[in-house]
């Protein structure tokens, strides 16, 4: 079974439980994901985010419209959590969130350990389609994260 990695870190000029705080509020994930995904939360806000909640998506793939459902696997605030799709475009998407204070700054890092199926033609499927529309996702997010977390304030 194929399994592919991003890996993907930004510095944000902004304390760690500052930056913890933003992520740990499902509604944020509006902010930093590409328009063209249609993304929409249909758990109701707010959530509580903890470990073992589950919340429910909805995003469009190249226009075709599908369910999404993630658990939080673990969380560990202001360090560390994982959430893991357990319905969704994907056999299987982990994605672990990590921040580290770093020079009066955080170091957050992306992480996302993901099978895009297609069982043989899988290595054909992400080289040319699912891991560069991963990659600008997360290239977006980091755009988008810089906007909201510029040096002079912020959020």
């Amino acid at each position: 079974m194929p399994m592919y990695r991003l890996q993907k870190e930004v510095w944000i000029p902004h304390p760690r439980e500052a930056v913890f705080d933003f992520f740990s509020k499902a509604e944020n994930l509006n902010r930093i994901t590409p328009p063209d995904l249609h993304f929409e939360i249909l758990t109701p806000t707010p959530i509580d985010i903890q470990m073992g909640k589950l919340i429910d998506y909805r995003i469009r793939v190249m226009g075709i419209p599908f369910g999404w459902q993630t658990r939080i696997q673990s969380f560990d605030p202001p360090h560390a959590f994982i959430d893991e799709q357990l319905h969704g475009p994907y056999r299987r998407w982990v994605h672990e969130h990590t921040f580290v204070s770093e020079n009066g700054g955080t170091r957050m890092r992306d992480t996302v350990d993901y099978d895009p199926g297609g069982w043989i033609l899988a290595p054909m499927v992400n080289a040319l389609f699912v891991g560069p529309r991963v990659r600008s996702i997360f290239n977006y997010r980091e755009q988008t994260l810089l906007e909201i977390f510029r040096p002079e304030g912020g959020i």
